[in-house]
């Protein structure tokens, strides 16, 4: 079997993102699309007048399927006036979102739902968000963007694996154990479950295996191994008491966010070409650092070093960081448009999203920039940075008001689906890889 992405191939691709990452601290940044304070205004009043409306359909209990689909239409309709207004995005783009990442989601997360009845609203959204980066470059791959086994299987092993091993209730000794039996399932070794936890995930990688045979598709298994590969040396190093070097940092943080998203573009098809691999990598990279920026303050509390988390405690302003997270954001979508598959309107979108995601993350973290930078920066969003702060933490503070609209989502009917039927899947994980390992033992055959 060929190892396209053994560890070699990882170690040569994180060197090659990293020096990427390193040019574009010497570039001068894209100005992009700037907004007076008089066109923030007008996308702030969109925005609330959405928000008000997916509040007030929120404070409503509905007992009813009708109900329930009608409070749906109802939020799903207010979309796209909201998104031209308030986000500015073209006709085209609002399409790919309504009719095929909103019913997407939805339908991702009535499956989860019916197969862990116990799955939290925000595992599930984590869950979700990875499968809409899995749909997301489908089309960029010459696919048809949709739903399919591998991907609810890849994108549920995050709250079932990668959050097990970042729990710090849960023991070391314990996550790597943990680690190494999922490891041997990775490899198609008949592994039994030994509790409900396991069963899950185990469920998830013979989803991903129903629909890609070893066989037939061996890269899609070197690519599960290096992401589980890249979670090791990252928990590994976590273990250490001093905090890693910034070339450590970048390392184990390219590593596993590159992995991940090199993971998602191989579900798509089952093989990926050289082009293909380096921008689903370096797509990884992107969103693993802006997920940290995202998380600074929450790292710093925890005692958890990232590459700004360890500025944010030296007291460095993270300016420059930023800037440069900005300027990588325009290489990689850079790469994007050189594809020959995709809708540009797509790949407009794709662009812009990630930026807009560094826009807010800087504006939730407020604290660790300069006057001066902010005050720049701030054109460049949609929104002002203080309106942003205060409707996250409207949302923080309502987050149950939210589970309630969450709930009623889920409770709708999607309609017919391809997919394997969850009921009764962990069931069958558990009596079926229980008795694999019983012939093994008992020197027979399943």
């Amino acid at each position: 079997m060929e190892h396209r992405y053994s560890w070699l191939w990882v170690e040569t691709r994180v060197s090659g993102a990293i020096a990427e990452w390193d040019s574009c601290a010497a570039l001068d940044l894209r100005v992009s699309e700037r907004f007076s304070p008089a066109e923030q205004k007008i996308r702030e009043k969109e925005y609330d007048r959405a928000l008000h409306l997916v509040e007030d359909e929120a404070k409503r209990v509905r007992r009813r399927p009708a109900e329930r689909i009608d409070a749906q239409q109802r939020v799903v309709g207010a979309f796209p006036r909201f998104a031209s207004v308030a986000l500015g995005l073209e006709d085209e783009a609002v399409h790919i979102l309504t009719d095929g990442f909103l019913p997407i989601g939805t339908q991702f997360a009535q499956w989860a739902r019916r197969f862990d009845p116990d799955l939290t609203m925000r595992g599930t959204i984590q869950a979700c968000r990875n499968a809409w980066t899995v749909c997301g470059i489908q089309p960029l791959l010459g696919d048809r963007m949709r739903l399919t086994p591998a991907i609810i299987g890849y994108s549920l092993l995050y709250p079932y694996s990668d959050n097990y091993l970042d729990d710090e209730a849960i023991p070391a000794a314990r996550k790597l154990e943990f680690s190494r039996r999922f490891r041997d399932r990775l490899c198609g070794l008949r592994v039994a479950p030994r509790n409900r936890h396991e069963a899950a995930v185990w469920s998830m990688v013979r989803l991903i295996e129903e629909q890609f045979p070893r066989s037939l598709y061996p890269h899609v298994y070197e690519c599960l191994l290096a992401i589980h590969q890249a979670q090791e040396n990252s928990l590994s190093q976590l273990e250490q008491s001093r905090p890693p070097a910034v070339p450590d940092l970048l390392h184990l943080s390219f590593a596993k966010g590159g992995t991940s998203v090199l993971a998602d573009a191989c579900l798509c098809h089952g093989y990926l070409n050289d082009a293909q691999s380096r921008f689903a990598f370096d797509w990884g990279v992107l969103l693993q650092l802006g997920d940290d920026l995202q998380d600074v303050q929450e790292d710093l509390n925890s005692g958890s070093t990232t590459l700004f988390s360890r500025a944010a405690r030296e007291g460095i302003p993270l300016d420059d960081l930023v800037t440069q997270l900005l300027t990588f954001s325009e290489f990689v979508a850079d790469q994007v448009d050189q594809l020959p598959h995709g809708d540009p309107v797509l790949k407009r979108l794709l662009r812009g999203s990630w930026r807009s995601l560094i826009l807010m993350a800087v504006a939730r973290s407020h604290r660790h920039f300069s006057p001066r930078f902010l005050a720049d920066l701030e054109p460049s969003s949609p929104f002002h940075f203080e309106f942003q702060r205060d409707r996250h933490k409207r949302f923080v503070g309502r987050r149950g008001l939210y589970k309630v609209l969450f709930e009623s989502f889920l409770a709708s009917d999607s309609g017919p689906s391809q997919l394997p039927c969850p009921e009764d899947w962990l069931g069958e994980s558990l009596s079926i890889e229980s008795s694999r390992e019983f012939c093994t033992l008992a020197g027979t055959t399943a």
